[in-house]
């Protein structure tokens, strides 16, 4: 099991790889990456049961699905650290026919990746479908999922919030990420959303909450209470608090980062801000 510190390196360098992708390429969403990186890393280098290589069946592992498709340069760096590709391949990110587009696709067989995602609202959905296939395998393994809180405006996730809680897929854990911002402004100002955690609970969810959700001790004790909560007869989410633009100061607190590509300065001071720990490619 790896160290605090040695995860720690893990998302230093993860921050890194996310700011020089996007760019490399003046596109991308460095914000919402940046907030989870600790959560993406800390899933899959410490929390889930993978095997060694790849394929699309995933029979006896953990499985993730990312719903918010968006924060794709966060995923595609965890995933090259993790081992499924090497992480020279982060240099094509967004270029033409590269298996690294701005949206996880499938078609050109990129390990790792079992969705194409980023139509928002569609991800609850497919892993509840997901946790529900590994049940009638008789598959004892978890499915994990991460949505955007910005992405719950969309009514197709609570078709599927409910469909769970009636059908006790109790194999899913759902994470939401709570960062209060969204591509046009704060989550508040585009689409209030209330009592998140009690909306979950009233449509019959087990919820729990990781209040410093940029922490990786946290992350990993909140984790491994919501594996635990699994199996009960309920669907488990966790309610993880964040920071977009974690790590980097200017970018922090704010949506205007969401989707924009920080200048070759700007790019110079976050990189100062997180110093090279396993080496860039």
């Amino acid at each position: 099991m790896p160290k605090i510190e040695e995860l720690q390196d893990v998302v230093v360098q993860t921050r890194r790889d996310i700011l020089r992708m996007v760019h490399k390429v003046n596109s991308g969403h460095p914000g919402g990456s940046l907030g989870c990186t600790e959560f993406f890393v800390a899933l899959y280098h410490e929390l889930m049961e993978l095997k060694e290589g790849f394929d699309m069946d995933g029979a006896d592992e953990d499985l993730f699905f990312l719903s918010n498709g968006h924060i794709s340069p966060v995923y595609y760096s965890v995933l090259a650290r993790r081992g499924y590709f090497e992480v020279d391949e982060l240099n094509t990110f967004r270029l033409i026919n590269s298996r690294l587009q701005g949206h996880p696709t499938t078609h050109e067989g990129l390990p790792g990746i079992r969705i194409a995602s980023g139509s928002l609202g569609q991800g609850m959905s497919v892993a509840i479908g997901a946790a529900q296939a590994k049940k009638l395998n008789g598959d004892s393994k978890l499915i994990y999922s991460l949505h955007g809180d910005g992405e719950l405006q969309e009514g197709q996730n609570w078709e599927a919030i409910m469909y769970a809680a009636g059908k006790k897929v109790d194999n899913l854990i759902a994470t939401v990420d709570l960062n209060g911002q969204q591509i046009d402004g704060s989550t508040d100002d585009v689409l209030p959303m209330g009592d998140i955690k009690a909306k979950f609970e009233a449509f019959g969810w087990d919820v729990l909450e990781i209040k410093e959700g940029n922490n990786l001790e946290a992350i990993s004790k909140g984790m491994k209470e919501a594996k635990n909560r699994t199996g009960k007869g309920k669907p488990v989410c966790v309610l993880l608090h964040t920071v977009m633009g974690n790590g980097v100061d200017f970018m922090m607190h704010t949506h205007a980062w969401h989707g924009k590509a920080p200048s070759d300065e700007q790019l110079e001071n976050a990189l100062a801000q997180n110093a090279e720990t396993l080496g860039d490619y």
